[in-house]
């Protein structure tokens, strides 16, 4: 990639309203451009004629790419929240995954919206759920470690022990322990 290619992407996008198709493997062409760029002037004595060229050219790209994908995302976002129309195929590879981890995000502002709408919070009870449990044990288990990578144990009958949830439950179902309950 050059510089004027470049250019003409970023003037393209920003003077539509539509997204644009960019060139296959756009992103990766744009990445090894910004570190020839990078490259070339760590190479080159700041007070030379072609530093400066070179430093005025890494400020103009800086500004094109920032706008480039600020217009891009801008436009994906307004696709995913808005519903407005997307073409799906002048999205990159790359922007294909970013576009649907947002909108299964999407789905998730959309049943907290809802659940709200319902007098309902998930997300409050979500915040409330215990992280640790206490545990009675019935058999005898060796030391273990925890999802928390800290060490538990080892145990025997009657042992307590506050354990992570997720290891406490695989014991609880493997029938090595029991829940206490809080009273």
């Amino acid at each position: 990639m050059e510089y004027r290619e470049l250019y003409e992407i970023w003037r393209r996008e920003l003077s539509d309203s539509k997204l644009q198709v960019l060139p296959k493997g756009f992103y990766l062409e744009l990445t090894q451009y910004v570190r020839r760029i990078l490259s070339n002037m760590r190479m080159l004595d700041e007070s030379t004629e072609k530093a400066k060229l070179l430093e005025r050219e890494w400020k103009n790209v800086q500004k094109m790419v920032k706008e480039l994908l600020n217009s891009r995302f801008s436009k994906l976002l307004a696709g995913i929240f808005y519903r407005k129309p997307l073409d799906e195929e002048a999205l990159t590879e790359e922007e294909r995954k970013i576009y649907s981890k947002i909108d299964s995000l999407k789905g998730i502002i959309d049943g907290f919206i809802k659940d709200i709408l319902e007098g309902r919070c998930e997300i409050e009870e979500k915040l409330k759920e215990r992280k640790y449990i206490l545990i009675r044990f019935v058999k005898d288990v060796p030391a273990i470690v925890g999802s928390d990578m800290k060490t538990y144990g080892p145990f025997k009958p009657e042992d307590l022990a506050t354990l992570p949830v997720e290891n406490a439950r695989i014991l609880i179902k493997q029938g090595a322990a029991v829940e206490v309950e809080a009273r």
